[in-house]
């Protein structure tokens, strides 16, 4: 992953309905939600959840099908560890696996 991509995931991030959002999948991985029930799990206008489904969506970081008149939505998850594995890359002089206290 690259600094750019880096700078575009995090940005999607920023916001605290988007970080709602991406949790939510993540939590209800691989099977996703649809737009209804991430709005009703969390209380969102309909309105207002589209505009951040589509910049996720955009940068990334989620998947979109068409399930007949529904739109399933999924974290991608290797989006997601490919971003960890950016952090941590240079992690304790590239030893990230040492980084860790258990």
């Amino acid at each position: 992953m690259d600094n750019q991509l880096a700078t575009t995931l995090f940005e999607s991030l920023s916001s605290s309905i988007r970080l709602d959002v991406f949790r939510l999948l993540v939590k209800n991985a691989p099977s996703g939600l649809v737009a209804g029930e991430i709005a009703t799990s969390l209380a969102l206008p309909a309105t207002n959840l589209s505009f951040h489904l589509k910049a996720m969506t955009n940068a990334g970081l989620i998947n979109v099908t068409q399930e007949g008149r529904y739109q399933r939505y999924r974290a991608n998850l290797s989006v997601m560890q490919a971003l960890v594995d950016y952090l941590t890359a240079e992690c304790c002089t590239a030893h990230p696996e040492s980084c860790c206290d258990n």
